[in-house]
């Protein structure tokens, strides 16, 4: 796990570097003024039998003043390169699980909700960075501080040095009883956080329909809930880490009051000078708050385990559907064969959504797909541009077998248009140029136009530049489907899948997509899944699916003269619709 986050750190391997030698120059700075101090006193001020060396004090006064600057300047750098290092490498960290997570089938997306991933690349990185800068730089200061100043005071007083052993062991039992019962607590914090998430993303995504059903309160309660046992169980691991502070105060207190009852002892018995004296209680701060910023340390690494468990989780995960090594970079046409093809989700042959698909469509054909609710319509198209990998048997496009494809080139090649159209942030020729990021303003007319899309575009104020809200929340559900169409039209794809992506459309409108299809992409492959058979009665085959098989192949009329599904669904719609409606 370590290893895998510190590869995030990449070009910040120097600051991640100069922060800690800058940190231990301002470290021994810092500890060898309280022992100039505590000459000034004793051979300065007190010095010459009391009468005070005037010169001695000049001298050791303007080397004070030099380390102390010293001392100031290199905290600065150390901040500097310890805040660049720690931004850089949450910047990496964020980039490389983004960039994993655009590689992923989908079945590994399947693995991790969508909340889960968002609360990774944001909370958990933020944890992260937060935790990496402390490491490189307060974990490096308090230890080193906490050494050398017991080296010093040992040094000064090795007797008095001697109290603070006592308080370590108090220290560190006190430490790993907090960490060992606040871990898991963070684990369920942050798991929590992930619901929180979800609830808000489908809360916003929704509030269209949370408002027409009246449900604000309900959401607000559901709301509440993962709030409060979030609230619940952070309040329960920070009053762990509350006994942290005043563990510290009263190892800090008791050992300062303990070294000034002897340290007086000591003076009085003149075997210890007031300078000495005064060195070793700048000496105890320094030592004491060293061992504070080492527990800071452990309750940030606590909290921080977590975070790392998670992203790491993300970051190891590698996709199941990869380019072979000696991969296929041309797509000969758009013909499409299943041989005797499974597919299941869970990857059990016992648990199949698919089975034993045996399915020829020529390149340039029209193909129907009709099926009921959980027919595996979607599925069985979702195998062709390598989404899913089929279980057992074979998928070929253009005579080639989909694994041997590289990805990148197979995916150019089969255009999807799915069942919930996305559109993004931007203007419509923004989103347009999904399809082909080079095109020009008169394909993307001429695609819309297939698409029976250009006529609301103009009438739109700024046409072609009309900016599109996320997810497509200022077009109605027929724009958005026609815009899907259009922008994979400009792939000028061998294969293009449509997912009942005509759905929100009338049926003239639809007609006229069909029509266009027919006039200017003959020889491009097509595949429309259909709720409607008036959308698919006129293609030069129609697939009737049921419950992950394939009940009937065939024409419009040769299927309803032998299939039962497909002659149900037709008189449902046509003949039977009326009279089942009046009933």
């Amino acid at each position: 796990m370590i290893k895998k986050l510190l590869g995030c750190v990449r070009e910040y391997k120097k600051p991640s570097v100069l922060a800690p030698v800058y940190v231990t120059f301002e470290v021994l700075l810092e500890v060898l003024i309280p022992f100039l101090m505590a000459k000034l006193v004793d051979l300065g001020i007190n010095g010459n039998n009391g009468q005070g060396d005037f010169r001695y004090i000049v001298i050791v006064g303007i080397v004070l003043i030099v380390l102390c600057a010293l001392s100031l300047w290199t905290g600065v750098l150390a901040g500097k390169y310890a805040a660049i290092a720690s931004a850089g490498f949450a910047k990496n960290l964020r980039k490389d699980m983004f960039h994993n997570v655009q590689n992923f089938s989908f079945s590994n997306i399947d693995k991790f909700s969508t909340s889960g991933i968002v609360t990774r690349l944001t909370t958990d990185v933020t944890h992260l960075q937060h935790a990496y800068q402390m490491i490189i730089r307060i974990a490096v200061r308090s230890p080193m501080m906490l050494v050398f100043s017991l080296i010093m005071a040992f040094t000064v007083k090795a007797d008095l040095a001697m109290i603070f052993l006592a308080a370590v062991p108090v220290l560190g039992i006190g430490l790993y009883f907090i960490m060992t019962h606040a871990h898991p607590i963070f684990e369920r914090v942050f798991k929590t956080y992930d619901k929180l998430n979800n609830v808000v993303q489908e809360n916003l995504r929704g509030v269209r329909v949370v408002k027409a059903y009246v449900r604000e309160q309900h959401e607000e309660e559901k709301f509440n809930g993962v709030s409060t046992t979030i609230y619940s169980n952070f309040l329960r691991a920070e009053r762990l880490l509350a006994w942290n502070a005043p563990l510290m105060q009263f190892c800090m207190y008791g050992c300062m009051l303990f070294i000034s009852w002897v340290g007086a002892n000591l003076i009085v018995a003149e075997t210890m000078t007031t300078g000495e004296l005064m060195s070793v209680m700048t000496y105890v701060m320094q030592i004491l708050s060293s061992l504070m910023m080492v527990s800071m340390i452990f309750v940030m690494l606590t909290i921080s385990r977590t975070a790392a468990e998670r992203t790491t989780e993300l970051l190891n995960e590698t996709s199941d559907i990869t380019n072979p090594q000696q991969p296929v970079f041309h797509v000969q046409n758009g013909e499409i064969i299943f041989k005797k093809v499974d597919f299941s989700y869970a990857g059990d042959s016992h648990k199949l959504c698919l089975s034993d698909v045996d399915l020829t469509i020529q390149s340039g054909e029209t193909v129907g797909i009709l099926g009921g609710t959980g027919s595996a319509k979607t599925t069985l198209v979702q195998l062709i541009p390598r989404l899913y990998d089929v279980t057992d048997g074979e998928l070929l496009v253009g005579g080639v077998n989909v694994k041997d494809y590289d990805l990148d080139t197979l995916r150019n090649e089969v255009a999807m248009v799915l069942q919930k159209n996305v559109l993004f942030s931007g203007t419509i020729k923004e989103n347009l140029r999904w399809g082909n990021e080079n095109a020009t303003d008169e394909e993307m007319i001429h695609a819309c136009q297939l698409a029976q899309a250009d006529g609301f575009i103009n009438e739109f104020p700024d046409g072609y530049d009309t900016f599109i809200e996320q997810g497509g929340s200022n077009v109605s559900g027929g724009q958005k489907q026609r815009l899907c169409i259009a922008r994979a039209l400009l792939k000028k794809p061998k294969i293009l899948i449509l997912d009942d992506s005509t759905s929100a459309v009338d049926t003239h409108t639809d007609a006229l997509i069909r029509k266009a299809f027919l006039e200017e992409i003959p020889d491009t492959t097509k595949i429309i899944i259909a709720q409607r058979v008036s959308s698919i009665m006129e293609a030069d085959k129609i697939i009737v699916m049921d419950d992950g098989k394939i009940s009937g192949i065939g024409t419009h009329e040769t299927l309803l003269n032998s299939n039962e599904i497909y002659r149900d669904v037709y008189e449902s719609q046509t003949k039977g619709g009326i009279s089942d409606v009046a009933k």
